[in-house]
């Protein structure tokens, strides 16, 4: 199976299309019209936005006011912008600048959210594989906060992160999950590292990357190990209808959520159930349940910081185009080479061969 070039692969969602489809359809019984019109808008404006991508490369907007005193880091340096869109629509949004790199904290939660959890992220990847912020090169971190009016959704255009503050019942405010802010930046990483294009298998697998960095980091901030963690991805985005429920789940894909409002989550985690659909780029958020489970088992074996190694390692190896046959080829050829370098335990290239059989992919 081929992978579309027909998307443009700079503009991705933390919340899947399929989900807001269905919440826009819920039924009055379930949810109330105001949170189903939050659904549709968001959908609306996200497709609007997809299709802007696909006839033009993003642009970072030009900068709007700026609060005294408050200044955007150099260029190149790693610093980080957060802007603050006041509640409109619109490409590119209104906003105002409300911290730069170095500024105390504001009164805005969601600024502060913006600005710490894209602290951890952009530290992270430094500190633990010697990255220079999300192209290698100091790339300054730009977070746009409070998009539109109930907007259900954060994502990652290709320059900039934008947020929403979410419908207040089924979703709250995207900035204060720290694993949204990860797995969103990780596509930029991704973007300036292979690219891959952001449909079918490929899409799956950009998917997958930004989920695994995004529990990574997560699990950073928390100290918690590969034993301790929920290995949920979007838990702390759910509103008061969905306590206890997520978007996916790396332990057990196909069991984050299933409920009136959002329905079942559809992730497979076996190959052979592979799910086919044009929706969703050729179900780019459905189908990265299959390596996902292999992130998840070969972490539970050697820890998530060793196997984070490797998984950076394979990302920096795989075509625009990868398949999960490349996917599964270059896992193994990492796992391998990080042995033989004493960076992940001798054993580590076995347990990668067992978790990839698992999910039928070796």
């Amino acid at each position: 199976m081929k992978p579309r070039q027909t998307y443009h692969p700079c503009f991705c969602t933390f919340i899947p299309p399929h989900v807001l489809e269905q919440l826009s359809k819920a039924s009055e019984a379930v949810v109330d019209e105001k949170t189903r019109e939050a659904a549709r808008t968001s959908l609306t404006q996200d497709n609007q936005m997809r299709a802007n991508r696909a006839v033009q490369a993003a642009k970072t907007p030009k900068l709007g006011d700026i609060i005294e005193g408050v200044m955007a880091p150099p260029k190149g340096t790693a610093g980080r912008e957060v802007y603050s869109c006041a509640f409109q629509w619109g490409e590119p949004p209104p906003f105002t600048l409300m911290r730069g790199e170095g500024d105390p904290l504001t009164k805005d939660d969601a600024v502060n959210a913006a600005y710490n959890h894209g602290g951890a992220v952009r530290d992270n990847y430094k500190n633990k594989l010697g990255r220079n912020s999300i192209d290698n090169l100091g790339m300054n971190q730009i977070h746009n906060v409070h998009f539109g009016m109930q907007y259900d959704n954060a994502f990652w255009d290709g320059t900039k992160m934008t947020y929403g503050d979410g419908d207040g019942t089924v979703f709250t405010n995207f900035t204060k999950d720290p694993d949204v802010v990860a797995h969103e930046l990780t596509h930029g990483v991704t973007q300036h590292t292979c690219n891959l294009i952001y449909a079918d298998q490929s899409g799956a697998l950009n998917e997958h990357f930004s989920d695994v960095f995004g529990s990574v980091i997560q699990q950073a901030i928390a100290g918690q190990t590969a034993h301790d963690a929920d290995w949920l991805m979007g838990d702390g985005i759910m509103g008061p209808a969905l306590a206890g429920e997520a978007l996916r789940s790396m332990r057990a894909p196909g069991t984050a959520y299933d409920n009136n409002f959002i329905g079942k989550d559809p992730q497979p985690d076996h190959v052979s159930h592979y799910y086919f659909t044009q929706w969703d780029n050729g179900g780019v958020h459905i189908n990265s349940g299959i390596p996902n489970k292999v992130f998840y088992l070969v972490a539970m074996d050697i820890g998530t910081d060793k196997a984070a190694l490797i998984w950076y390692d394979t990302l920096q190896k795989l075509p625009p185009d990868a398949m999960f046959q490349h996917f599964a080829f270059f896992l193994t050829d990492s796992a391998r080479l990080l042995t033989n370098n004493g960076q992940v335990p001798i054993g580590t290239s076995q347990t990668v061969r067992v978790a990839l059989k698992e999910v039928g992919l070796y």
